[in-house]
């Protein structure tokens, strides 16, 4: 009996199963994710047009790309459906009570900055830290017969915070629109909000407490755990990841190369006094060596070969540095 082909819509067996990589589907976080991966030289393909909301990537077999909203991302995340994905920390933490179980944060992004934070009314000049919320709600509920009210969109981060700084008496009202207004709407008397300036809080005559910083959020290159991370998957990973973390490490470097004495004393500690190394050697032809240092290090590390006789100093920033040890690549190996 002869075997029937296999359907165009088959679901392929688990080792050959794509990766797919989640990206925010529009705005400022499209935008900056797209510019992220164009660095590491990862381009995004919609083969339909802009309105596709699935693509791949250039040059990288077996990886597909989901266009979706923030939270929509953590949740693919969250259940394995999807193997990577760009979302910010706030709602990776908001959203998971279990995230560092279900998740492992691969590598901030540099974008998509803004603080969780607790904040009141600037009124309440004796109110600076989490401690006084804590008289503040007694008072309230001793005066007014009823809870502290709380206005924010992130009613599981302020659970556990508030937990951690043992307020209890308080209730949440979450929050559906502008929550910085809520309390001069009368519905809260402070918030849990986001901020990136504090300019808006302050322009809602709210003020910050001292202790009040929740989280530290920004967009993060976050792997899923519970993923099916098959071989395909798997390889497609480790060339994302290995061209991300090569663009990484090319910007935190400079590359430095003189025409210089192999046998000079000049290259003693060179690590330990600039944080520099030589990545092909001291003995090269023509005496010509190369060293990577941090950009910070870049002029005092040309002086001090300057001063041992170095000739031809020239110094470029290297668009890519591959190594054989790769963080991120390590990070995703050790969870999966």
């Amino acid at each position: 009996m002869m075997s029937q082909a296999p359907q165009a819509n088959q679901v392929p067996e688990p080792d050959q199963a794509p990766l797919v990589l989640a990206v925010p589907s529009k705005g400022r976080l499209q935008e900056n994710a797209t510019a992220f991966f164009g660095r590491a030289g990862l381009k995004f393909v919609k083969s339909r047009g802009e309105r596709d909301y699935r693509g791949t990537i250039a040059g990288v077999e077996g990886a597909e790309v989901a266009f979706l909203s923030a939270s929509e991302i953590v949740a693919q995340l969250a259940s394995g459906a999807a193997h990577l994905g760009i979302t910010g920390e706030d709602l990776v933490r908001e959203q998971l009570a279990d995230a560092d179980a279900a998740v492992e944060m691969l590598t901030p992004l540099g974008f998509g900055n803004a603080n969780v934070v607790v904040a009141v009314p600037q009124a309440w000049i004796d109110v600076r830290c989490m401690a006084d919320l804590e008289d503040v709600a007694s008072t309230m509920r001793a005066r007014h017969g009823r809870k502290l009210r709380v206005a924010t969109k992130y009613v599981n981060l302020t659970r556990r915070f508030f937990a951690q700084h043992g307020l209890a008496d308080y209730r949440i009202v979450e929050s559906l629109g502008a929550t910085e207004g809520a309390p001069a709407a009368g519905t809260a008397e402070i918030v849990v909000d986001i901020t990136t300036t504090g300019a808006t809080l302050q322009g809602n005559a709210l003020k910050i407490l001292d202790d009040g910083m929740m989280l530290a959020s920004e967009a993060n290159l976050v792997a899923s755990v519970r993923a099916p991370w098959g071989q395909r998957a798997r390889a497609a990973a480790n060339a994302i990841l290995s061209r991300i973390a090569a663009e990484e490490e090319a910007r935190s470097v400079r590359e430095i190369r003189a025409r210089l004495d192999a046998g000079t004393n000049a290259l003693n500690d060179l690590e330990a006094r600039f944080g520099a190394r030589l990545p092909f050697g001291a003995a090269v032809p023509g005496g010509v060596l190369t060293i990577h240092c941090p950009e910070k290090a870049v002029f005092a590390l040309v002086d001090h070969l300057a001063r041992a006789g170095a000739d031809d100093v020239t110094v470029s920033a290297p668009a890519y540095v591959f190594r054989k040890t790769n963080p991120l690549i390590e990070r995703l190996s050790a969870r999966i």
